[in-house]
Parts: structure tokens; sequence; C-alpha cells
């Protein structure tokens, strides 16, 4: 009874956490980037530590690294982003003409569809009638934003808030995993602190392993593929480039991408079109050579589903929010599944359903 009533505890509080969570995203938002931002430069701190810096100093070493490469992305890498959408934006009529008049009428051909079974007249129409409007897109995300002052103060108080909490928390770490420690069940603190273990080395060896996985892809998908001629070369890198943090969907989104890109730019060329395939050839041999094994190993165990259906899951039920919380979450229940399955092999119930396996099959 006792046991029961505990059980219907636990599962009230988890109702309880979920709702909440659900309640505060807006303002839980901030925290958990700073709490990211903590988590993957706590080992950098750590190691600047053992060369006998202060904790102090360490966090403002890896603050000062982390605003230098922000600062390079803001001022190198997003304007040059910027102008390749606006440069898609302005290609996706020519590329609707393209598809409608060579593309399209040639797989009609070659699968026997009727003549009106492709119809891109409204699109096409959709995308030109906004064109003259490319080059107001960062007016109306300006006047969006600042529609209400009240959302534009909770924005900046966000961006200001984030490497606030980050530093204090960055600095603290280790103090509060020692508070928390101490506050565990005495009976309990050698099993909490092997799952909490194994969790911190899944979302370590994912979180930063795969993230420098991701920006080494996208700068060498990037940079082929503008090496080729590209034009739009450092927009499908980067995209590929993100979507690697699932196995193998960066090299399917950025090779269909870029060889619909080269298709459109050059026709049926076919240097450009083996250039893109060495490019994305190079890089899955990188990946899955050097990459993978290097910064990630084989400590993951987050099957590529589970991946995709976290971020999913996470984004349906709590938006940006979930979406941040779905990894972490997913590598605990990976941790949890695991040691269930580790106590049901050793439990009386699979015992007793291996002996009775046995017995029957010696049984004439």
């Amino acid at each position: 009874m006792l046991n029961d009533s505990r059980s219907w505890l636990w599962l009230a509080a988890l109702v309880l956490l979920g709702w909440l969570v659900h309640q505060l995203q807006p303002v839980l938002m901030p925290f958990l980037v700073a709490l990211l931002l903590a988590y993957l430069g706590d080992p950098l701190v750590d190691r600047l530590e053992a060369r006998g810096l202060t904790r102090t100093w360490g966090v403002v070493a890896v603050f000062s690294l982390f605003s230098l490469i922000l600062l390079v992305m803001l001022l190198v890498l997003v304007p040059l982003l910027g102008r390749q959408l606006l440069r898609l934006y302005e290609l996706v009529p020519q590329m609707l003409d393209w598809l409608q008049v060579a593309a399209l009428p040639w797989v009609q051909q070659q699968l026997g569809l009727r003549a009106d079974f492709w119809q891109l007249e409204r699109l096409k129409a959709l995308f030109t009638e906004h064109l003259g409007q490319a080059g107001d897109i960062a007016g109306m995300l300006l006047a969006q934003v600042t529609s209400s002052s009240l959302a534009l103060l909770a924005w900046i108080g966000n961006l200001v808030l984030i490497p606030v909490v980050s530093f204090y928390l960055l600095r603290d770490w280790d103090l509060m995993l020692a508070h928390l420690r101490k506050l565990l069940p005495r009976k309990r603190e050698g099993l909490v602190v092997t799952l909490a273990s194994e969790c911190h080395e899944v979302l370590g060896a994912f979180l930063r392993g795969q993230l420098l996985v991701m920006l080494a892809l996208a700068l060498v998908y990037a940079a082929g593929l503008m090496l080729v001629g590209l034009e739009l070369g450092l927009l499908i890198g980067v995209l590929a480039g993100l979507a690697s943090i699932v196995p193998y969907m960066g090299f399917v989104v950025g090779i269909v991408a870029a060889l619909v890109a080269v298709l459109f730019q050059f026709g049926l060329d076919w240097y450009p079109l083996l250039g893109v395939l060495l490019v994305f050839t190079v890089g899955q041999l990188l990946e899955g050579m050097w990459l993978t094994p290097l910064l990630v190993g084989d400590r993951i165990g987050l099957h590529p589903v589970a991946v995709i259906f976290a971020i999913l899951a996470g984004g349906q039920l709590f938006g940006f929010t979930g979406v941040l919380l779905a990894l972490p979450v997913a590598a605990v229940i990976m941790v949890l599944l695991r040691h269930v399955h580790d106590f049901y092999k050793l439990s009386a119930l699979y015992g007793e359903s291996g002996r009775d396996s046995q017995e029957s099959s010696e049984s004439p």
C-alpha cells in the first residue's frame, strides 16, 4: 500500500512538472539556454582550473571564447546567409519555371502522367506577387517585433539574461552539483550517482561531440559547394550541417538540395554534378571514419529515430522550450530503460520464463 502511494505521488509530481514547464515556457527559455551553455563550458573551465587558473578567471576566459565565436558569426556568417536567403527568395519563381518547363515534363513523360498533373501556377504567382517585398523582410520583422513595446523589452531582457545566468551557473557549477548530491537519500546515493553519470556521459558525448561534427560538416559542405561554383553553396552547406544532428539526415537533405540547385544553375553539365557528389562523398567519409569516432565515439546509444521523435515531440508539446529539453530527456529515459532492462534480466520473472521454456524444450 505504501509503495502504491509513493508511485502515485511520483506520477503526480511528473504531471505537475510537465504542467509547470508548459505554463512557464517564455520564462524558462533563457534559463535553459544558459544551462546548456554552462553545461558545454564546464569541461573547459575545469581544464583551465587544472592549469592553475581560479574558477572565476576560467569562466571569464571561456566566456571570452564564446563571445568571440558569436561575434564572428554575427559579423561574417549571418550577413552572408542573409544575402543567400534573399537570393533564394528571388530564385524561387525561376526554379518553378524550370520545374514546369524542363524537369517536370521529363518526369511526366517517363512516368506516363496526364498533361494537367502538375499545377504550379498558383505557387509561382504567390511568390511573384511578394517578390518586390524581398528587400523589406528585415523591416517587416523589425516592425513585427516592435509592434509591442512590452514584447520588445521581454525579448531584449531574455537576450541579456542568458549570458548573466550562464556566468553564475558556470561559476557555481561544481558547488551546485555537490549540494544536490548531499540532498540525495543516503541509501540511494550510489544508484542515483551512477544513473546521473551515465546520463552525463550520453549527453556530453552527444551535445559536445555531435555539435562539433555538425560544425565540421557544415564547413566541409559549404566550402566544397562554393568551390564547385554553386550560388547557394553556403546556405545548403549550413543546412546540411545542421541536419546532421540526426545521422545521415544531413547527407540526404544536403545532396538532394545541392543536386536540384546544380541542375537549375548549370543544367546537365556533368562537372558540377560530379563535384557535388564528390563533396558529399568526402563529407560522409570524414564523418564515418574520423569525425564521429574521434569526437563522439560509441557512447551515445540514441537511435536516429529516437532523436527525430524526441525533437518533434518536444516541439509539439512545449514549443522551443520542448526542443531544448527533448534530447536531455530522451537520454535520461534511455539510461533508465537500460537499467530497467538489466533489472528485468535479473528478476525472478525473467528467470521463471527462462526455466519454463527450458523445461518445455527438454520434455519429450
